[in-house]
């Protein structure tokens, strides 16, 4: 089928800003969207072995979907999806499914297998396009579809799951999947850097061949994360050039997602250009979640109407009693109050239900349904009680830096216990570990920025200024290492590029001790 002239594309994708427009001046939470998502899903997913066996029907209230169906997660589905690789039809999802999606694996290293059907890849696309459109909203044009969008993911390329049957089902990282399902017409007016070289697994050499072809295009917009864009930035920018805008006179957005912006939000405004719009959104392996449609700040709104039902469990609830009972306490859209830390689950059109993504939500307005991603349901600062989110102390650290001018390229916080009193209550200390950028003017010493960061969180972390006054909490103390530390244990450990993530703060010392062992720190 031959594809249409650009134009058309572009004359379309303008209609289609305006009708997006519409719809988010439209008063609501997204309520009646949602129930709409969920009557849409459960006959499908009714249809499926494995939840009909667990008791899904296709007319169930949300009562009974709440009460029969227990909260999932990787490991309890993970028997199903063994029996999907193994090329069994109609097992969470009507139909076989050949594509699976490798997840970050940020909570703990261990990357698994989502499947990618052919409505979830749908789903993708047409929350992927909503995302842009609510840019194109905020610029009061459709102007970003007029140039290229070079898309800064994984590898666009898959490898069979079992080496021994090469012709069986295949997986890799969402963003390559996404990239080589996109519709003939974004491929040819949209896509770059081209598949031949998003489909180089290597990301140095990936990274080098989308600089290569990007030189000679008229980009509008790059996506990726935030770490990996400024790494992309200052390869393009090597030489004279002060910043993308520069270089690309049309560049109009970055949009970023799957890592917090924080620290390198100075770095990227600064590498973009005065112009250039960053534009956040929300995506999992598992089902696109949110996009930015006003300032960031507000929070991302949440999209209601895009084939995805969500559930919020309140997260103090989430270690209260089993799990396979913690569902009888979410509550969906309807339910939740602005404020309350919730773990977000997720129903999708890939054949996931009430699946636990680990991520921790919060709400700042409910209509329209704005939230914001406060950290990981696993990763967080609480051996001491003191409760602290990924959020709060890339938050704090963000604010420190740039009161001072500090840069930084990247950080990991984790607990040492000290002691251990009769009634088992721990005392001990958070130890930073932070890589400045070479480039930072005027390099503070650890416990400059150890006093820094304690002050900041003392005024605005209520749990952590009272352990610190019960002296359960000694003062922290900061680690600063030399440049490249970081991206060697990345690299080490397969975390570098692609849709990988640093893990910025750790319950345990594992990767603390890591990073002990690299830069011989003396003993303390």
């Amino acid at each position: 089928m031959p594809v249409r002239p650009k134009f058309i594309h572009v004359l379309g994708l303008g209609l289609r800003t305006a009708g997006v427009e519409w719809r988010l001046r439209r008063r609501g939470g997204g309520t009646a969207e949602q129930a709409a998502a969920l009557a849409s899903l459960l006959p499908r997913l009714a249809a499926a072995a494995h939840w009909r066996a667990a008791g899904v029907d296709a007319r169930m209230t949300y009562a009974a979907f709440q009460e029969r169906v227990p909260v999932q997660t990787h490991a309890s589905i993970a028997p199903a999806i063994a029996r999907m690789v193994a090329g069994e039809s109609g097992v969470l999802w009507p139909g076989t499914c050949r594509l699976f999606a490798r997840t970050a694996g940020v909570a703990d290293g261990n990357r698994r297998l989502v499947p990618v059907t052919e409505d979830l890849l749908a789903h993708f696309q047409q929350a992927g396009l909503r995302a842009v459109l609510h840019h194109a909203v905020a610029a009061r044009h459709a102007g970003v579809f007029r140039g290229r969008h070079l898309l800064l993911g994984g590898a666009a390329a898959v490898e069979p799951v079992d080496a021994t049957r090469p012709a069986g089902a295949a997986a890799g990282d969402l963003s390559g999947i996404a990239a080589l399902s996109l519709p003939p017409w974004a491929e040819r007016h949209l896509h770059e850097p081209g598949l031949a070289a998003a489909a180089l697994t290597d990301t140095d050499q990936r990274q080098a061949a989308a600089l290569a072809r990007a030189r000679g295009a008229d980009l509008t917009l790059i996506a990726g994360l935030p770490g990996g864009i400024a790494t992309f930035a200052r390869a393009a920018l090597a030489g004279d050039t002060p910043t993308l805008q520069t270089r690309w006179p049309n560049l109009e957005c970055v949009l970023h997602g799957g890592d917090a912006l924080g620290f390198h939000a100075d770095t990227l405004r600064e590498l973009a250009g005065p112009g250039v719009r960053l534009h956040e959104v929300y995506a999992a392996s598992e089902a696109f979640i949110a996009a930015q449609e006003g300032e960031v700040s507000q929070g991302l709104r949440l999209l209601t109407d895009q084939g995805v039902f969500f559930e919020f469990l309140p997260l103090e609830e989430l270690g209260n009693g089993p799990l396979e009972t913690a569902g009888r306490r979410a509550v969906p859209l309807a339910g939740v109050k602005i404020g309350v830390d919730y773990a977000l689950l997720v129903t999708t059109p890939g054949g996931l239900v009430r699946h636990l993504l680990e991520d921790v939500v919060r709400f700042t307005s409910l209509a329209p349904a704005r939230l914001i991603v406060v950290g990981r349901t696993g990763r967080r600062l609480a051996v001491f009680r003191e409760n602290l989110h990924e959020r709060d102390l890339t938050g704090a650290l963000t604010a420190v830096c740039r009161r001072q001018g500090w840069r930084i390229v990247d950080f990991h916080v984790a607990p040492q216990v000290t002691a251990e009193t009769l009634v088992g209550e721990r005392r001990g200390r958070h130890e930073w570990w932070i890589e400045l950028n070479p480039g930072t003017a005027a390099t503070p010493t650890g416990p400059q920025l150890a006093a820094e960061l304690d002050a900041k969180l003392s005024v605005t972390h209520p749990a952590y200024a009272d352990c610190r006054a019960r002296r359960v909490l000694e003062a922290p103390v900061v680690r600063l290492v030399m440049p490249g530390v970081f991206e060697h244990w990345r690299r080490f450990h397969g975390r570098w590029g692609g849709q990988q993530k640093m893990t910025r703060c750790a319950g345990d010392r594992t990767i603390a001790d890591e990073f002990d062992a690299m830069t011989r720190f003396a003993p303390h």
